[in-house]
């Protein structure tokens, strides 16, 4: 790849839960024609239902305006076909569950039928890049964009380089998350990056915590949002992140990088096998309203 790097203007985001629809915001807030994709038009309406309360929320906060709020929306199209997705696309972000497989197969998806130019992102929040792009056509083309939830709320995206990606697709990448607002770090691919080898262990180790009858789940939470300033604490913020997501990565960095810190707690793999998922499914450590 040659020439200065610029900001993509056409975007296509792979997935449309929480995390895709987020980035869907996000890119058409920053000007970019976004296509999102997902299996089902219900899906999808779902996606756009929930992205138009987030910009209504906006609105309403007076964050935004109601002209703003309405070419976001006018932005963003929807499809079930990946090709009609990516075809056109300067960059394609992938927002699919957080199995190698699937990506793997999503990324084979994507170089078939994107342009040959066209950056390839994943927004894995621990997976290997290097083997998401294993037998990959362009894998200097594919980059990691660890995007936070909530999107639209979030800062920070953590770009992620393999030893194949090249400066150029890096500096696509970060381009984008700048032109969003956010601020973007860079770090090597090794297991859980940055962010979740830091985040899984405060979490991890407040469900042993909360396990072991040190405190409530409230009191943990007011002890790092109150003692550490942090803006939610672990409990709360798994709740939101979704246990199912966090018992994966955890198992996955315990597999990968090994040590006590990453084994996952008997109280998070009993509540995941109850389904009680934190935000998405109603209740977690605390109870949501859904």
């Amino acid at each position: 790849m040659s020439g200065p790097p610029l900001t993509p203007r056409r975007v296509a985001v792979l997935g449309a839960g929480t995390m895709g629809r987020g980035i869907a915001q996000a890119a058409a807030q920053a000007g970019c024609e976004v296509i999102l994709r997902d299996v089902s038009d219900e899906l999808l309406d779902r996606a756009r239902a929930a992205i138009r309360a987030t910009l209504d929320g906006g609105v309403s906060r007076q964050k935004l305006t109601e002209e703003a709020r309405d070419a976001a929306l006018d932005a963003i199209e929807t499809t079930t076909e990946v090709s009609r997705a990516v075809r056109d696309a300067e960059i394609v972000i992938e927002a699919v569950p957080e199995d190698l497989a699937l990506k793997r197969a999503v990324v084979a998806e994507i170089e078939a039928a994107a342009p040959t130019t066209a950056i390839v992102a994943s927004n894995t929040s621990s997976l290997s890049i290097e083997a998401l792009a294993a037998g990959a056509r362009r894998p200097e083309r594919i980059v990691g964009m660890h995007f936070f939830n909530p999107v639209h709320v979030m800062k920070l995206v953590e770009i992620v380089a393999s030893s194949r990606t090249s400066a150029q697709a890096v500096a696509v990448a970060r381009a984008l998350a700048e032109a969003m607002g956010k601020t973007a770090i860079v770090v090597r691919d090794t297991p859980g990056f940055a962010t979740s080898r830091l985040g899984v262990i405060l979490g991890l180790e407040a469900i042993r915590m909360l396990e072991q009858g040190v405190a409530t789940a409230a009191d943990i939470d007011r002890a790092m949002e109150m003692g550490y300033n942090h803006p939610m604490g672990p409990l709360r913020l798994t709740d939101l992140v979704g246990l199912d997501v966090r018992l994966a990565i955890a198992d996955y960095l315990h597999t990968t990088l090994g040590g006590d810190q990453y084994r996952a707690p008997e109280m998070l793999r009993r509540l995941v096998g109850e389904g009680k998922l934190g935000k998405k499914s109603g209740e977690g450590f605390f109870r949501w309203d859904r």
